[in-house]
């Protein structure tokens, strides 16, 4: 049997029982991969994921009110240790990751129960672009979850 077809037969049985090959984060989430944006009034939120390439998934957000930026946000999706994470990284603050503890098809979902707000951080395909949501105890103590219905940018 020859090298490729030794390891296509061993990627083929480790999918057939359930054992995920070790794709790479990148990889995993290129479904998030482009240019996103949600506008309203005068508000512009943006979201650019790079396409995969490497071992992480790199993602940059902004937000502009009228003619100023009024945040910036650095992401990544990685992997260490065996655990992936989104980890987000404001100007000013330390870097927040959230562990992944739910995902499917073109989902996924990323948890910090320790961090103030938010704790959980959500993302998925729909049929007209990206959605993510990020959720976590409001003043009043009870969940509070903002939604972000993004759309593919036209450059």
């Amino acid at each position: 049997m020859s090298k490729l077809n030794w390891i296509l037969a061993t990627v083929c049985c480790l999918s057939a029982v359930g054992i995920r090959a070790a794709d790479t984060p990148a990889r995993e989430f290129d479904w998030m991969a482009g240019h996103w944006c949600s506008k309203s009034d005068d508000t512009l939120i943006e979201e650019f994921w790079l396409p995969d390439e490497g071992d992480v998934a790199v993602g940059v957000g902004r937000t502009v009110k009228g003619d100023k930026t009024v945040s910036v946000e650095f992401m990544r999706i990685e992997t260490r240790d065996g655990v992936t994470s989104f980890v987000a990284l404001l100007p000013g603050q330390a870097p927040t990751a959230f562990k992944l503890t739910a995902s499917g098809k073109h989902w996924a979902r990323f948890e910090n129960p320790q961090h103030d707000f938010p704790r959980r951080v959500e993302y998925r395909q729909t049929d007209s672009g990206l959605h993510a949501e990020i959720a976590g105890p409001g003043r009043d103590g009870k969940e509070k979850v903002i939604g972000f219905d993004y759309r593919r940018c036209v450059d």
